[in-house]
C-alpha cells in the first residue's frame, strides 16, 4: 500500500501520458487524495477568489445574515459557525461557509421542480465584484474537475467521455470555508470540520496555503496535506466509490484548526440529479440527487431536527 499523496500534472493527464495515468490509478485506488497543478487556473486567480471570500466573511454578521442559507432551507449563501455537523460523534463544526451552485436555465429539465440542490444562488451586495469573481471561477473549476474525471475514466480502462453525459446539469457546489483560529476552550470533540468522507463524486480544493487539512492514510495515520494557491487538492466522495465499484476510494479527512485562521475553497462536483450511481451491472438504483439530499439533511443542524 502506498502511504504517499501523489502530485499530478493535469496537462500530462489530458494527453493520456502513460506514467501520469499510472500515478493517477494508484492515487485514486489506494489513498483517495492527490494534488494537481498545470490546470490553467493560476495562483493569482485563486488568490483573487480567496480575497473575495475573505471580504465577505469579514462583513458584520447582520450583513451576512441577509444571505443566510438557514432562511431559504437550501445550501445557497452564508452558513453560520456550528450550522453543520459532519461527524455525529463530534460537536458541530467550527467554521463559516458561503455556498453557490449551478444556475438552471428555464429550458432545463430540472427547472421549476423545486429541488434544493439546484436552488437559486444568493449574492451579497456589500462586496462589489464578489459575484463576478466567484461565478467565473465556478465555471473554470467545473471544467478542471471534468478534465480530472475524464483522466480517471481512461485510467480505469473506460472511454474518456464515459462520465460526460451524467454531468450535463451538475449538482456542483462551490464553497468558501472560513476556519477561524482554534479557540482556547476547544476540546477533543471540537473541529473546524470533523472526520468525514465527502458525499459526492470529486472535490477540487483550492486553499490559501496554510496547513490544516488532514487525511487518513492507508496505514490509518493522519497526514497533513497542504497546497499553495495554483495547486489543487483532489479527493473523492462516496458516490464515485459506489459508481466505480470501489475502484476509486472515498477517504476520511478532517480539519482540527490551529493558531491561524484559514480559508479553503472546495468545488464539490457531482452529476445531474437523476443519474444512477449504483455500481456497474448492479440491479440497484442509487439516484445521485436523492443520495446527496439525504446526506445534506443529516449534516445541517437546522435540518437534523426536521428529518
Amino acid at each position: 500500500m502506498s502511504n504517499m499523496i501523489e502530485h499530478l500534472d493535469l496537462e500530462k493527464l489530458d494527453r493520456c501520458d502513460t506514467a501520469e495515468l499510472a500515478k493517477l490509478t494508484r492515487a485514486v485506488g489506494e489513498v483517495g487524495f492527490l494534488t494537481v497543478s498545470n490546470t490553467g487556473i493560476s495562483a493569482c486567480r485563486v488568490e483573487r477568489v480567496i480575497s473575495a471570500y475573505h471580504a465577505f466573511f469579514r462583513l458584520p454578521e447582520a450583513e451576512k445574515r441577509r444571505v443566510d442559507m438557514a432562511v431559504t432551507g437550501s445550501n445557497r449563501g452564508w452558513g453560520a459557525s456550528r450550522s453543520e455537523q459532519v461527524d455525529p460523534a463530534a460537536n458541530p463544526d467550527f467554521k463559516e461557509v458561503f455556498d453557490c451552485g449551478y444556475e438552471l436555465a428555464e429550458t432545463n429539465r430540472y427547472f421549476g421542480k423545486n429541488l434544493s440542490v439546484y436552488a437559486p444562488n444568493q449574492w451579497p451586495e456589500a462586496v462589489p465584484e464578489f459575484r463576478s469573481i466567484i461565478e467565473a471561477y465556478y465555471g473554470d473549476a467545473c471544467s478542471v474537475a471534468m478534465r480530472v474525471l475524464r483522466a480517471i475514466s481512461v485510467a480505469l480502462g473506460k472511454d474518456a467521455n464515459s462520465f460526460d453525459t451524467a454531468f450535463d446539469t451538475p449538482m456542483a457546489l462551490l464553497r468558501g470555508n472560513y476556519y477561524p483560529q482554534r479557540p482556547v476552550w476547544a476540546g477533543e470533540k471540537d473541529f473546524g470540520i470533523g472526520a468525514h468522507t465527502d458525499y459526492g463524486c470529486l472535490t477540487l480544493l483550492a486553499t490559501d496555503g496554510r496547513a490544516g487539512l488532514e487525511v487518513q492514510m492507508p496505514d490509518q495515520s493522519w497526514a497533513q496535506v497542504q497546497a499553495q494557491p495554483g495547486t489543487f487538492i483532489i479527493n473523492f466522495g462516496e458516490m464515485l466509490e459506489f459508481w466505480t465499484a470501489g475502484a476509486v476510494k472515498a477517504t476520511l479527512h478532517r480539519v482540527i484548526g490551529g493558531s491561524a485562521e484559514r480559508l479553503s475553497v472546495p468545488l464539490f462536483f457531482n452529476p445531474s440529479y437523476d443519474t444512477n450511481v449504483a455500481p456497474p451491472h448492479s440491479e440497484n438504483v442509487i439516484q445521485a440527487g436523492e443520495h446527496l439530499t439525504r446526506r445534506f439533511n443529516e449534516t445541517y443542524v437546522r435540518l437534523q431536527a426536521a428529518s
